[in-house]
């Protein structure tokens, strides 16, 4: 259990925004500035401590809304509309106050650059090493997650023109390409784009299933009416796989270490979350409302086929930028874990020189190798993705924030111990038990749909040819 006693407590009532200005603090009129991270940083080699504000706030948002916007009108006909926009309500709550310690978190120990060294102040070497293990798991698994997403929209744009392993293929070698781009910096520009496109082709198909007499996927003769529920009955597993995905949705929490640690100010990390929790929020709601309202029980996911076959290639050809963004922003986040690892503490880290180089590009393409050999290769890859999500999404997004209010506030609101630190306590507890529990839930439901879709269709061949857009 980590040591409370040796925390390097904030006040429980600042805000990252408050607090001053500390060494380190990088600035744009510092010609060489010293990052408790990256080390020396010169014009000689790339500036790691260079997005502002509104760039950290279009990189979270795309980080959270690539894929996990697409599953929400799903959630939605698994536990009824109504009890749906609760557990979405909640589980944003809960996400949004553990984004907000990433940053206090920050701000108070410097020197933090990923959930491995969180782990490590926590529960010592094992727990650095667990949580780096977790962390480069899961999203290398949603970088294979964003690959095929990409190749079901060139199939369905392309009405299945080459085999879906090519697609994939494809998907992978442009995501190398721009995930090699070294820093946030200059990735954030293609984050706008990406964002931009994803909420646009989810708005589309949003107005789409509104205007159409029917859902691509509901019966063509009669009277078409929605069979949407306001109240479902779940059983236990499709309500915690449900669950899952709702947590999946928000689950960025862990990459935002890694793009508070590029900031130019830490301290207005708030303000680009507050815009960030906003926009995810307000379209997850507004998608999931309208879409299962109209479709019912026969929407579609992703939810970009939900609206018939025009309104679905336009969706994706609209789509298509945005998915291969999110590619690239979670193929680059665990490379650039990868690469801090091995040469934290070397001038390498910031200089041009070919160990740099070779090792950033070995990283990258490391990652993205295992990401495509991931998503062509495992059988029932969806069910599979859902269970990493599952397991890992929520165990990076709840119980370490818990954990790390408790010792930034344990040992000094202990000695005089005032109410709200007693509230903040028993909500750390909370979000730290409803985790573990989320966790286990959320396993058990995934492993039992894994198991079921197998019965059911056998899974899908390693490398297949097979159309996965689900063209008519």
């Amino acid at each position: 259990m980590f040591d409370m006693s040796k925390s390097k407590s904030l006040d429980e009532s600042q805000d990252v925004a408050s607090l001053p200005v500390e060494a380190g603090e990088v600035g744009d009129s510092i010609d060489i500035q010293h990052d408790a991270v990256f080390g020396d940083i010169t014009e000689d080699g790339p500036n790691y401590r260079n997005v502002g504000w509104l760039g950290t706030a279009v990189l979270m948002i795309k980080t959270q809304i690539g894929l996990g916007v697409l599953s929400i009108p799903s959630v939605f006909d698994a536990l009824g509309l109504i009890p749906g926009i609760i557990i979405l309500i909640t589980v944003g709550g809960i996400t949004t106050w553990s984004n907000y310690i990433v940053g206090v978190f920050k701000v108070n120990h410097r020197h933090i650059y990923g959930i491995d060294d969180v782990g490590e102040l926590l529960f010592g070497r094992i727990g650095r090493e667990f949580f780096g293990a977790a962390f480069a798991l899961f999203f290398t698994f949603c970088s294979g997650s964003a690959m095929l997403s990409v190749s079901i929209a060139l199939n369905a744009l392309s009405m299945h023109a080459i085999c879906t392993a090519i697609f994939v293929a494809i998907a992978a070698i442009i995501t190398f390409v721009f995930s090699s781009i070294r820093t946030l910096g200059h990735i954030s520009w293609l984050a706008w784009i990406g964002a931009i496109c994803i909420i646009i082709a989810v708005f589309t198909v949003t107005i789409g299933v509104g205007i159409q007499d029917r859902p691509s996927a509901a019966p063509r003769g009669g009277v078409w009416k929605s069979d949407y529920k306001l109240f479902n009955n779940p059983s236990f597993a499709d309500a915690a796989s449900a669950i899952s995905s709702l947590v999946f949705a928000y689950a960025g929490t862990p990459a935002f270490f890694s793009i508070v640690s590029e900031m130019r100010d830490p301290r207005q990390y708030t303000k680009a979350l507050v815009v960030c929790q906003t926009v995810i929020s307000f379209a997850y709601i507004v998608v999931g409302i309208v879409v299962y309202y109209y479709c019912g029980s026969y929407v579609s996911s992703p939810a970009l086929g939900s609206a018939g076959p025009v309104v679905k290639k336009v969706a994706y050809g609209i789509a298509l930028p945005g998915l291969l963004v999110t590619a690239i922003l979670l193929t680059h986040i665990p490379s650039k874990y990868v690469f801090v690892r091995i040469l934290r503490g070397s001038n390498h880290l910031t200089s041009n020189s070919a160990i740099h180089w070779i090792t950033w590009l070995s990283s990258t393409f490391g990652v993205t190798l295992t990401a495509y050999i991931i998503a062509s290769s495992i059988p029932i890859f969806g069910g599979l993705v859902s269970l990493v999500g599952a397991l890992l999404g929520t165990l990076l997004s709840f119980q370490p924030m818990g954990c790390m209010w408790l010792y930034d506030n344990w040992a000094r609101g202990k000695e005089a111990p005032t109410m709200k630190w007693r509230l903040m306590v028993g909500w750390c507890i909370f979000v730290i038990v409803s985790g573990t529990f989320l966790v286990l839930a959320g396993t058990y439901g995934s492993i039992t749909g894994i198991i079921d879709s197998y019965r059911e269709v056998g899974g899908s061949a390693a490398w297949s040819c097979a159309d996965n857009s689900g063209s008519t």
